[in-house]
This record gives structure tokens, C-alpha cells and sequence, in this order.
């Protein structure tokens, strides 16, 4: 698509190109705002706030140790393994500082996951939550970690309270398992003796690795999307120039319940709070809603990041339906399709619109996204600034406005490439730079981009095209529907049978129910042959519903049982 077809296709007061030239690296919109925001309020959890200044201040004490007391250099890969916490945001700009790489990790891994990345990405250090620390007992030595930084859940509390909490996390609930970690460090030392040292902070050129953000991506194992300091300098400032109409400087309070280790919530609250003075609510864990509830209660939020399995949560909670939403004027939603029955309700139950956008770990995350002044249900928005957008074929032809394809994007927010997977590199990422995002999408006339489904989740039925978002979306509007996904599982006669795994809130609901409720929205080879209720279904660390998973399951089950097949 030419990219001047979106040049008017803008609200008023939104470049359709962006500049990123006012900063050369992810610290120089750290140094701004801890020098604009000095007093502010940058992040908040358990009770705890620290400013802008504050958060500046420790990320150099945390750096200096690193540059001190370890034999780490500039380029070397650090693993970050927490959940939203405090400890995140001082860990991760003391390592850029130092001019470590930034490996995020999931706290929920299994040690095999733990051992990929680990080994995959050659980390030498780790910064790991106790609760986890067992499993990187199990993986260090197979791996080429020296230097292990072990903190607690309330280590950044004052000293009563932290001795209260940590106490309690590991007693009382028992969520430590115990470990030997001997030449470990606890993160409150390191920051003691961080703080007799002068940092030397390491000036980064944009074309720098910043982090290696793990990803399944488009093809294959698990890989480390190079992310650079350029391109999440430029996601960022094409997000706040798609925002910064709707947001005041240094006035707005964000709730941050999807966990900051994951690029999207990363770019948000670590680098558009930074360049707009937000105030980050950090949830550490969103799945405890009575907590988060309770923590909403206290705070003045303005705006939410969530997406579709979080907003339902919230809103079948009684707490949350009684909270006062009077200052809530924007919500976010991203990671996976945003269903428009959870839209209608959010809309509802708040009087605020729920804002979908688009992205991929590989662009750093942000493609498109709705603007507040215009927002269509039903769409993830046009593309950001300076984001090109083409709907190819399978042989790679631009397809007319339209008609679906795979969707391809070029911008300054795409990522150099896969860590140290070249061959990977070359599926994903043409040699003039458009990335193959492996999503099915169509582009209108008004620019609006709908995606219908993923490539690789298409089901055909006798040879006609079957997208399970759609699906989800028309059983999303049953009453009795909590959560509900849908894949293609094979058959001899069709190629595949649609199969549909629900779960309800009434007992009584029967697959016939079911299929009555689709019969009254698509037609009869869309009608799902295979209904399986549970009492959940499988979700990633951000809540999203695993098709694949469930895929895998299925495959498993007709390889014992081909009969079932025909």
C-alpha cells in the first residue's frame, strides 16, 4: 500500500511521519524525565511509590554495582526474571545503563524454558524473584550465568513492612521452595554497596541491541527478537503521537495489571510513562482480582492496559462493578483480539471506550491502533506514524483494498532481527524490510485494518476459510459464555471439523445450545460439529487463550484414537 494513502487518513494533530532525533538511546528518556518529573509519582505497587528521581537515583546504584563489583561489559546479555514489582523498572534501566543487553523472562517458565533462553541468548547474569530461584538452581550450571541477583517480593518496602511481607510470602503462604544459590546475591546488598560507587553510564548508539524479547514469532522455537534502542524510541514516540491529545503531562495515573517482561506493557508503561510523566500502578498479580480491585479503590487511575480475558474478569467481579470510573478516560487493549461483547459491556459498565491496537514482539510491539476521536469497533485502528501496511497473497502479490491476506509492516518500530538466527531472519523479514506478520487482514477505504485471524489458525472445512476469532466472537455474546476458543481438528471427509471448547457459567447450557446460538449468525459450515465444555481453558502469562495448546491436545488424543478422525 502506498504510504500516501494514510497521509490524510489521520485525526487532526497526528504526523503521519514521526522523528525520533531528540534521543540517541533509551537513557536519554530516562534522564528527561527523571529531570522534568524529578517529584512525581513514576511507579507504585504494594503500597509503595518511588518518583521519577527516585527511580534514576537506584538505577545507578544498581548499574554501578554491575560496572563494580562484576566482570560484566557493555553488550553482555542479563536475564530479568520478575513480575511487576518495583525491582523491574530500577533493574532494567540499571542494566541499560551499564550497557548490558535486557533479556526479559517469564517467572512462570518451566525450568526447559528457562534453560532455552538462557542458553540461547549466552546470559551471564540473572536477576531473579526468590519464589522461582529453585528452578534456577536446576538450570545454572548447564548454562553460562555467573552472576545471580535473588530478590524478594517486598524488598523495596520500608524495613517493617518488607520484613512483614516477605515474611508472610514465604511462611505463611508458602510460595518459596527452598534453594542453594550460594554465590548469589540478595538485590537490597546490591544496592547498599551499589551505592558507595559513581556509575559510568554507557552512551548507546540507537542501532544498539537494547533487549532480546523471546518470542514464538511467525516460524518455530522460541526466538530473541533484537529489539534496538531506535526502535522502541521510535514505538514510542509513535504511540504518544497517536495520544498525546487525549493525556495530560504529568497527570495521568495508568494501571499497569500485564506484565512489564512483555513488550508491549514494557513500552507503555517504561518508556510512553517516561516521555509523559504517567504515574504506573504496577498489579504483580492481575489473576488475584479481589487484590487489584482493592488497589483500584485507592488509587485515582486515568487510564487502563489490558485485554479481552482481563476485561471480563473485572467486570464479572462485584467490587469492580460498585468502583467509581468518573477519571477513567482511556483503555488500551492488545495481545489479543478484543471480543465486542466485552467492548459493549467495558463501554457500559465504565462510560469508557475500549481502544484496540495491533502489534508483534518483532515491531517493538505497536503497529496500529484506534485513535480515542475515532474509534471502530470491530478494527485494531490505522497504522502508527511512519508505519507502512500491505496485504500480500501467497505469492507475495499486494492484494486491492478489501481483500484478506497476510498482512506485511515496515516502520522504524521492526526489529533488527533474530538473535544469532539468520535463517529465521530471512522468513520473517524481507531484505527491504517489511515483516511477515502471519496474520490474515483486510485494509478499507478509511485505512481501518481488521484483522481476521491468524495464518496458522485458519480452519478450512471442505475448502472454505473458517476464522476461529470469528467464532469466539459470536459465542462471546451467549450469556452464559465465560471463556470459549475455537480450532480445526482433522477429518477425512471435510479436511476439518470445527471444534469448540467452552466455559459456562450455567450448568445446564448443552451443546445443542450452542449450536442454536451460531445458527442465528453464520452459516451452516461455520456451525461447530465438536463441543467440549471445561471448567477452564489454557492461558499465557498475559491471559491469552492458547488455540495451540488446545491443537496439541486434540492432535494427541487422534493419534491414540484415529477412528475418531473419519
Amino acid at each position: 500500500m502506498n504510504r500516501n494513502f494514510w497521509a490524510d487518513k489521520y485525526p487532526e494533530g497526528v504526523p503521519a511521519e514521526i522523528t525520533s532525533e531528540s534521543y540517541t538511546s533509551i537513557l536519554d528518556v530516562l534522564d528527561e524525565a527523571c529531570r522534568e518529573f524529578h517529584d512525581k509519582p513514576a511507579f507504585s505497587n504494594l503500597g509503595c511509590t518511588l518518583t521519577y528521581g527516585e527511580i534514576g537515583k537506584l538505577s545507578d546504584q544498581f548499574a554501578a554495582w554491575l560496572q563494580n563489583a562484576t566482570d560484566l561489559q557493555p553488550g553482555d546479555r542479563i536475564a530479568v526474571q520478575l513480575p511487576n514489582l518495583l525491582q523491574f523498572p530500577i533493574v532494567t534501566f540499571g542494566a541499560l545503563k551499564a550497557g548490558l543487553i535486557v533479556v526479559n523472562t517469564n517467572p512462570l517458565y518451566t525450568e526447559c524454558e528457562m534453560e532455552h533462553q538462557f542458553k540461547d541468548s549466552g546470559a551471564k547474569a540473572l536477576v531473579v524473584l526468590a519464589n522461582m530461584a529453585h528452578l534456577a538452581e536446576a538450570v545454572l550450571p548447564k548454562t553460562s550465568i555467573k552472576h545471580v541477583i535473588v530478590t524478594e517480593v517486598g524488598d523495596m518496602l520500608n524495613p517493617i513492612k518488607r520484613f512483614i511481607v516477605n515474611g508472610v510470602v514465604k511462611h505463611v503462604q508458602k510460595m518459596v521452595p527452598a534453594f542453594n544459590l550460594p554465590t548469589a546475591v540478595p538485590f537490597n546488598e546490591v544496592m547498599s554497596k551499589g551505592a558507595r560507587w559513581k556509575v559510568e553510564r554507557h552512551q548507546a548508539d540507537k542501532n544498539d541491541t537494547a533487549v532480546l524479547q523471546y518470542t514464538g514469532g511467525t516460524t518455530g522455537i522460541a526466538k530473541g527478537a533484537e529489539l534496538t534502542h531506535g526502535n522502541i524510541i521510535s514505538n514510542m514516540e509513535q504511540i504518544y503521537a497517536m495520544v498525546q491529545k487525549d493525556i495530560a503531562t504529568g497527570g495521568e495515573l495508568i494501571v499497569a495489571p500485564l506484565p512489564l517482561y512483555h513488550i508491549y506493557s514494557f513500552t507503555v508503561h517504561c518508556m510512553v510513562a517516561l516521555k509523559t510523566g504517567m504515574h504506573n500502578l504496577l498489579i504483580t498479580n492481575p489473576r488475584d482480582l479481589k487484590s487489584f480491585v482493592k488497589d483500584l479503590k485507592k488509587y485515582p487511575y486515568t487510564m487502563m492496559v489490558g485485554l479481552n480475558t482481563l476485561f471480563n474478569g473485572l467486570m464479572n467481579n462485584p467490587d469492580f462493578q460498585h468502583l467509581d470510573f468518573r477519571r477513567l478516560k482511556m483503555t488500551l487493549s492488545g495481545g489479543m483480539a478484543l471480543q465486542m461483547n466485552t467492548a459493549r459491556r467495558w463501554k457500559d459498565m465504565t462510560g469508557c471506550d475500549i481502544n484496540e491496537g495491533y502489534g508483534m514482539t518483532e515491531a517493538s510491539p505497536v503497529v496500529t491502533l484506534n485513535p480515542l476521536i475515532d474509534n471502530r469497533l470491530g478494527t485494531i485502528g490505522i497504522p502508527l506514524s511512519s508505519t507502512q501496511l500491505k496485504i500480500i497473497n501467497d505469492e507475495w502479490d499486494e492484494l486491492p483494498l478489501g481483500e484478506a491476506g497476510e498482512l506485511c509492516i515496515k516502520g522504524p518500530q521492526v526489529m533488527k532481527g533474530y538473535w544469532q538466527r539468520p535463517e529465521e531472519t530471512a522468513k520473517t523479514l524481507s531484505n527491504d524490510g517489511w515483516l511477515s506478520t502471519g496474520d490474515i487482514a483486510t485494509i478499507d477505504e478509511s485505512g481501518y485494518v481488521r484483522i481476521v485471524d491468524r495464518k496458522k489458525d485458519m480452519i478450512s472445512v471442505s475448502g472454505f476459510n473458517v476464522y476461529p476469532n470469528e467464532l469466539e466472537d459470536v459465542l462471546a455474546r451467549h450469556p452464559d459464555v465465560v471463556q470459549c476458543a475455537a480450532i480445526g481438528v482433522p477429518c477425512s471427509k471435510t479436511g476439518e471439523r470445527i471444534k469448540i471448547f467452552v466455559v459456562a457459567d450455567n450448568a445446564t447450557l448443552t451443546p445443542d445450545d450452542i449450536r442454536s446460538h451460531f445458527r442465528q449468525y453464520v452459516t451452516g459450515y461455520k456451525v461447530p460439529k465438536i463441543i467440549e465444555f471445561r471448567d477452564e481453558l489454557p492461558v499465557s502469562n498475559i491471559g491469552k487463550i492458547l488455540r495451540r495448546q488446545l491443537r496439541d491436545e486434540e492432535l494427541a488424543k487422534l493419534n491414540e484414537e484415529p477412528a475418531l478422525t473419519k
